[in-house]
């Protein structure tokens, strides 16, 4: 028997990766609805009848992703792992965001600031609150059980681990000759084992 086929997309999933590239591209403030429409090749107010702003769109596009995200962290962290497994888990399952969902990703680092801004976005502050909690949680896990240095500054360790992870998604492109979980290997490997001999 022939294996089933995905469904095909439809059009207004397919208006929402094309807005999804160009708030990637070009920032989600310099991309109008007429932008969005010329490249779906329809007038703009055709996309009205899809979805009633730019803000909507956006909205999904970011909300759908970081639930995703999030129910494979939360996952994790409910786990019977280590602490230092869980923490290499949840850098795995960024990468892998980064990898399928890379616009998303990007909007979500050029204008998570700007559209935390208006009420209807406020869940990105929270999730963030709740990114942090997560992470350093782990790490302060990691250093209690022993499998992390005790002298390791949490807060500095955490920073380091979201900038390398998350500003990935500004070289990082899917389908190029390393995928998500090769970078992940790599960062690993210089997170926990350091570049020297």
């Amino acid at each position: 028997m022939p294996a089933a086929s995905a469904p095909e997309p439809s059009r207004r999933d397919e208006l929402l990766a094309i807005a999804a590239g160009l708030f990637a591209e070009r920032g989600f403030k310099n991309t109008t609805v007429r932008d969005i429409a010329d490249a779906a090749g329809i007038l703009s107010g055709s996309l009205y009848h899809h979805f009633d702003s730019k803000e909507s769109m956006v909205d999904e596009l970011l909300d759908t992703f970081q639930t995703e995200l999030w129910k494979k962290y939360d996952a994790i962290e409910a786990s019977d792992s280590t602490p230092k497994a869980k923490l290499e888990a949840v850098v795995r399952a960024s990468f892998e965001a980064i990898g399928e969902h890379h616009s998303e990703v990007a909007i979500f680092q050029s204008d998570a600031l700007y559209l935390a801004t208006f009420e209807r976005f406020g869940y990105l502050i929270e999730r963030n609150r709740k990114f942090r909690t997560l992470w350093t949680g782990l790490l302060e896990q990691g250093v209690a059980s022993g499998e992390l240095k005790a002298d390791l500054d949490v807060a500095l360790v955490y920073r380091f681990l979201r900038d390398t992870v998350w500003v990935a998604v500004r070289w990082y492109r899917p389908g190029g000759t390393l995928t998500p979980a090769d970078v992940a290997d790599q960062y690993l490997t210089i997170l926990l084992e350091g570049i020297s001999q």
